[in-house]
């Protein structure tokens, strides 16, 4: 028989219920109170709350990748016809210091001469003008180098080439610079720089081998500083050396410009027969140096020409055709490096000039003697004997990217042309 909770203790249970209840109403009332204190008291969402459920985010279609196809293998026979036509018309060119005037010769030859796989020069850098060099002698892939005419000196006398003029030939005299030799003034002569202590320059630089070479053949026992340029001018005037040697051409650099120094000045090198194998007797004018020269005089010295030099290879080989190549190629753009943006230094060659002490290479007197014939526009009026002043005019007029429109300016032109002739025969 199941029991039955009597009245007064149902009513004693249903009182306990109704507490129980009201107190977690009173709970929950106060924790919902405290949410909303602490809404109330945090920064508002930065983005608005949406009461629609959250839809799942879209895949978005994978960019499709176009597969590669690989390139088909190269035979060996392949590889080997690409070696061979890259190496067949390439040419390297010793050039010199990095900070050299060399070096921006060869790089304008080189953007000049490109002629994809018919002919490409590649200008190096090197350890100076004397190492040139040994690199056209010895170094693997070097057909052409740019150095001074007395290098020979080193390797004929000190190195024991004696056969060196035959293996090295040059090509074209480039410009020609000259010997300044700057000393304090108590140093009167060469002679007085006897035990002293002279700059000649950085290893690689012209002055380090002629400025010794010049003071050897005059038998001068001086005691050589490896400084040169602005340092060495320094020093100078600190007293710490009795002169210096700087070999460049006219107007160098390093004393363009400079005013008056009183206390020191250009050293005069007398043109004697030591002398006559390499070099040209020349003189520094006050109007190349007003501040330091003073006028109606002339200090006497020496000229050393750069040449651009090629290794004289056995005709008919590989090597001799590729020399010819680069001379056919170079000759044939001269008129072109003679324009601006190039060298200045381009307008002065003279074909004809002949370099002392050197021979020239054999067969730029075939590609001269086949540019006077043809007459050709771009050769220079000093390179084509043969011809007359007219005639070479014509050919100068030609070659003119715009040719002027009226007589009058032609005649004056035509004067132009004739003082510039002359100035190039002296």
């Amino acid at each position: 028989m199941r029991r039955t909770l009597a009245g007064p203790a149902l009513m004693a249970l249903a009182s306990i219920s109704a507490v129980l209840l009201i107190c977690q109403g009173a709970a929950l009332a106060e924790g919902r109170s405290q949410e909303f204190a602490q809404a109330l008291t945090q920064e508002p969402p930065t983005t608005p709350l949406s009461i629609r459920p959250a839809r799942a985010p879209e895949r978005r279609a994978e960019p499709r990748v176009l597969e590669a196809r690989a390139p088909e293998p190269r035979s060996a026979s392949d590889e080997a016809a690409i070696k061979a036509r890259m190496n067949q018309w390439t040419v390297g060119l010793a050039a010199g210091l990095p900070d050299g005037g060399f070096v921006r010769f060869a790089s304008e030859m080189a953007r000049t001469m490109d002629d994809g796989d018919n002919m490409r020069l590649i200008p190096m850098v090197t350890r100076g003008t004397t190492s040139n060099i040994a690199d056209l002698l010895y170094l693997r892939g070097v057909d052409v180098a740019i150095t001074y005419a007395d290098a020979f000196d080193f390797y004929a006398k000190q190195a024991g080439l004696s056969n060196i003029n035959d293996r090295i030939r040059y090509v074209l005299r480039f410009f020609i610079s000259d010997v300044h030799i700057y000393a304090r003034e108590e140093f009167k002569t060469l002679q007085d720089l006897k035990g002293q202590k002279v700059a000649v320059g950085t290893a690689g630089v012209a002055a380090a081998h002629t400025g010794p070479l010049i003071f050897r053949r005059l038998g001068i026992d001086i005691e050589p500083v490896a400084v040169g340029g602005p340092v060495a001018l320094e020093k100078l005037h600190k007293g710490e050396i009795a002169a210096m040697v700087y070999v460049a051409s006219k107007p160098g650099e390093l004393f363009s410009g400079k005013k008056a120094d009183p206390g020191f000045h250009f050293m005069p090198v007398p043109y004697t027969q030591q002398f006559s194998d390499f070099y040209y007797p020349t003189s520094i004018k006050p109007e190349t140096y007003p501040g330091l020269v003073a006028p109606d005089t002339a200090v006497e010295t020496i000229a050393v020409p750069s040449v651009l030099a090629v290794y004289n290879w056995k005709p008919g080989s590989d090597r001799a055709d590729r020399v010819n190549r680069f001379v056919d190629t170079l000759f044939t753009n001269l008129a072109r490096l003679q324009q601006p943006p190039f060298h200045p230094g381009w307008k002065d060659l003279n074909l004809e000039a002949q370099v002392p002490g050197w021979q020239r290479y054999p067969y730029v007197e075939t590609v001269l003697e086949r540019m006077k014939k043809e007459a050709d526009i771009g050769l220079p009026p000093a390179a084509t004997g043969s011809l007359t002043q007219q005639e070479r005019f014509e050919a100068f007029l030609a070659s003119q990217a715009k040719a002027p429109p009226s007589k009058a300016e032609k005649e004056e032109l035509y004067r132009s042309f004739l003082e510039w002739s002359r100035k190039r025969q002296k």
